[in-house]
C-alpha cells in the first residue's frame, strides 16, 4: 500500500520510521519531509506539498493511489483535512475538525471537561483586555500562581506561569495588546495552578475502541532544571514511572473513556490520536490539556517503543476491529530523546548552518536520529528550524537509554546548538 505522511518535524520522521517497517508499505510520501525524510531513500520520498495545503494534499493522495493517511501536525487537523479526506472516500487517521477543537480551542475544551465531570483546573474565559486586568486585580494574592493561555494553537508556546499580579497582567498585554500569539488568544484562558508533575498519556481510538501507548514524561522548559520559557519540548522518555498502573486505571477510568463517550454523545465522535497531558499530585490525575494529534518530542520515544504493526493498528480503526489487532509493547525496554535545538531558540534563531554528523553514529546501539528542523539542499545537511534534531536511544533501563542517548548528541555538531542536560534526571 501506499502512505502518505503529513508533517515535517521529527515526529513525522519518527511516523515514517514506524510505517516502513511494515511488509504491508510499498511507499511512503511525506509532504513536506525534512532533510532526514530526504535521505532514507527506498520506500520513502518527501513531497513539495505543505501541511497547511489540504486540498494539495487530497489531489496528491488520489493521483498516487495513496490508501492511508497520517496526519502528524495540529494545523492540518483545524484546518478540516480529516473531512475533505473522508468526504472523498479516502482513509485518514485523526480526528474530524469538530472533534479536533479539543487542541485547537482552549475554552472549547474546558468547557467540554467540566460539563463531564474530567477532573481539570478552575477556569474563566476572557474576550478582551480589561475583563481579564479585573479578573486579576480582584485575585487575592494567595490565589497565585496562575496559569495564562491563549486558547488557539500556538505551538506548545502559549502559556504563561505567572506568579504574582504584576505578572499576570503583563500575560495579558502580551497576548491581548501585543498580540504576541495573533488571532489564537482571541479568547484567554486564566486557570488555577495544578501541583504536581506533569506526563503525558496517548490513545489511538476508532471513536469507540482505543488503545494505550506507553505513558512519557517530557520537559518543556529551554533551560536545565525546567527553567526558562516553555518550548515545543526539549526531550522526553518513556516509560514515565509517575505513570503507575494504579494512576493509568484512574486516567482511563476518569478522563479517556469518558472523553470519547462525551465526544460522541455531542456528535463529534473522536478518531485517530488523542493526547492528553496530564498533572498528576499524590496518585491522582487532572488534565492539562488534550491534543488532537501524537506529541512532539514524545512520538521520538513511544513510537520505537511499539513491538507490533504500526500499519496494522492504524487499518483496524477503520473496520472496527482495534480491540482484537496486536499493539504489544518492547517488554523491559526504555527510551530517551535529547532534542538539540539551535541557538536562541524559542526566540530568535538562524536557519542554514551546515550539520556534520559524525560517520560512526550508526555503530551505535539502538540509537535513532529524527531530524526536526533540517533541510537538504546541494548536497549538504542544513539548520531549518527552531529544533533540529531529536535524538533517541532504547536501553533495558532508563539510565541506559538515557546514556546512549547523549553519546550519539555528541556526534552532530553545527554552530550554536544547544540541548538540555538534565533529561530524564527526575525519573532517575
Amino acid at each position: 500500500m501506499n502512505v502518505l505522511v503529513v508533517g515535517s518535524g521529527a515526529r513525522e520522521h519518527a511516523m515514517v520510521q514506524a510505517v516502513v517497517r511494515s511488509e504491508k508499505v510499498e511507499k511512503v510520501f511525506v509532504a513536506p519531509g525534512n532533510g532526514g525524510t530526504a535521505l532514507m531513500g527506498g520506500k520513502v520520498c518527501n513531497v513539495s506539498l505543505k501541511a497547511t495545503d489540504p486540498e494539495g494534499l487530497l489531489r496528491f493522495a488520489e493521483e498516487h493511489r495513496v490508501e492511508l493517511t497520517i496526519v502528524g501536525p495540529e494545523q492540518p487537523l483545524e484546518l478540516g483535512i480529516v473531512d475533505l479526506f473522508r468526504s472523498a472516500g479516502k482513509k485518514i487517521t485523526g480526528p474530524a475538525k469538530a472533534a479536533a477543537r479539543l487542541e485547537s480551542s482552549k475554552a472549547f475544551a474546558k468547557e467540554f471537561m467540566m460539563r463531564y465531570g474530567i477532573p481539570t483546573a478552575g477556569y474563566h474565559v476572557f474576550h478582551d483586555v480589561l475583563s481579564a486586568n479585573n479578573h486579576i486585580e480582584n485575585s487575592p494574592a494567595e490565589t497565585f500562581p496562575k496559569v495564562i493561555k491563549a486558547s488557539g494553537l500556538c505551538a506548545g508556546k502559549g502559556v504563561f506561569i505567572v506568579l504574582d499580579r504584576k505578572e499576570a497582567l503583563q500575560a495579558n498585554k502580551d497576548l491581548f495588546e501585543e498580540r504576541i500569539f495573533g488571532d489564537a488568544a482571541d479568547e484567554v484562558i486564566v486557570e488555577d495552578f495544578l501541583k504536581g508533575q506533569e506526563a503525558s498519556v496517548f490513545v489511538l481510538t476508532d471513536g469507540t475502541r482505543y488503545r494505550l501507548f506507553l505513558p512519557a514524561q517530557d520537559h518543556k522548559r529551554i533551560g536545565d532544571g525546567d527553567t526558562g520559557k516553555n518550548t515545543g519540548g526539549m526531550g522526553a522518555y518513556a516509560p514515565a514511572p509517575l505513570v503507575t498502573p494504579d494512576v493509568m486505571r484512574k486516567v482511563e477510568e476518569r478522563i479517556i473513556r469518558p472523553t470519547l463517550v462525551g465526544m460522541a454523545e455531542d456528535g463529534s465522535p473522536y478518531t485517530g490520536f488523542l493526547y492528553v497531558g496530564l498533572m498528576i499530585d499524590n496518585g491522582e490525575p487532572s488534565v492539562v490539556e488534550y491534543n488532537a494529534r501524537l506529541g512532539d518530542p514524545e512520538t521520538q520515544v513511544v513510537l520505537p517503543l511499539l513491538k507490533s504493526d504500526f500499519i496494522t493498528a492504524l487499518e483496524a480503526c477503520f473496520d472496527g476491529t482495534l480491540s482484537e489487532v496486536p499493539f504489544e509493547m518492547h517488554e523491559g525496554k526504555s527510551a530517551s530523546t535529547i532534542v538539540i535545538a539551535s541557538g536562541g531558540y524559542p526566540d530568535h534563531y538562524e536557519n542554514g548552518k551546515v550539520v556534520s554528523i559524525a560517520s560512526d553514529i550508526d555503530s551505535l546501539e539502538q540509537c535513532m536520529v529524527f531530524h526536526a528542523g533540517t533541510s537538504y539542499e546541494n548536497g549538504s545537511l542544513l539548520t531549518a528550524g527552531g529544533r533540529v534534531f531529536s535524538v533517541t536511544a532504547l536501553g533495558n533501563t532508563l539510565r541506559e537509554s538515557i546514556d546512549r542517548a547523549y553519546q550519539a548528541v555528541g556526534k552532530i555538531n553545527f554552530e550554536g546548538s544547544y540541548y538540555r542536560k538534565d533529561i530524564g534526571a527526575k525519573a532517575l
